[in-house]
């Protein structure tokens, strides 16, 4: 009979400890994901939507991304190895963008999309979920779920990738005009501190006096001379 010394259950138990560390985070990283999870209302934000997993191992083909209320308009932007396709509002704007790899990608590697997105100013506050449906040679993955009040996407097992809008980033427009005003002010200051410079007053004043004195000099002159003749 085997005996079961306390070593060995420390070893055994700090085994499972350590596998089970491990396989959290593994499993919490096994997403879609979107970086920046946060941006600014009113602001161009690029989104990088990235995953390194298929279908229970069964390579990724497409992504495809729906566009929520609250991004005014989506760009995608290409890059070498997907083809782009896009379903489009009246209004011109996208509502869902999808990727297709040109060769499909195994799990283990690491793969990613982007788009340019415009966030509108009324969605500051708010949460925004992209849904995310991966498509898989065999089978799909549909990353749709919505944390619920009180829950985080940890809690999910195919949580949608999201963005956090916070308030309008403030303009310079203040700034801009404070600097407008001031080149203006800028460039008028020599008329105005001529205007305001006593010496020049003060010469300008002598100057008129000579002058006045000189006419009447001229003046006098002028009425002795005739009155002698």
């Amino acid at each position: 009979m085997t005996r079961i010394t306390s070593r060995t259950r420390l070893v055994v138990g700090a085994s499972a400890g350590l596998l089970l560390a491990l396989a959290v985070p593994l499993a919490a990283s096994a997403h879609v994901e979107v970086g920046p999870d946060s941006a600014a209302a009113g602001s161009t934000t690029p989104l990088t939507f990235s995953f390194h997993h298929g279908c229970d191992d069964s390579p990724t083909t497409s992504l495809k991304i729906t566009i929520p209320d609250g991004i005014g308009n989506a760009t995608p932007v290409y890059e070498g190895g997907w083809t782009i396709k896009r379903a489009l509002r009246a209004d011109g704007t996208p509502s869902a963008v999808t990727f297709t790899a040109d060769t499909p990608i195994e799990s283990g590697v690491e793969a990613s999309v982007s788009l340019d997105t415009l966030i509108d100013t009324s969605a500051a506050g708010k949460t925004l979920p992209f849904l995310v449906e991966q498509t898989c040679v065999k089978g799909s993955t549909s990353w749709t779920q919505i944390p619920a009040q009180g829950q985080s996407a940890e809690d999910l097992d195919n949580p949608a990738p999201a963005v956090t809008v916070g308030p309008k980033a403030p303009t310079t427009a203040g700034a801009d005009a404070s600097a407008h005003g001031s080149s203006h002010a800028d460039a008028s200051a020599p008329a105005t501190t001529a205007e305001a410079d006593p010496v020049a007053r003060w010469l300008g004043a002598g100057g008129l006096v000579a002058g006045v004195a000189a006419l009447v000099v001229a003046i006098v002159g002028v009425t002795r001379r005739r009155r002698a003749s």
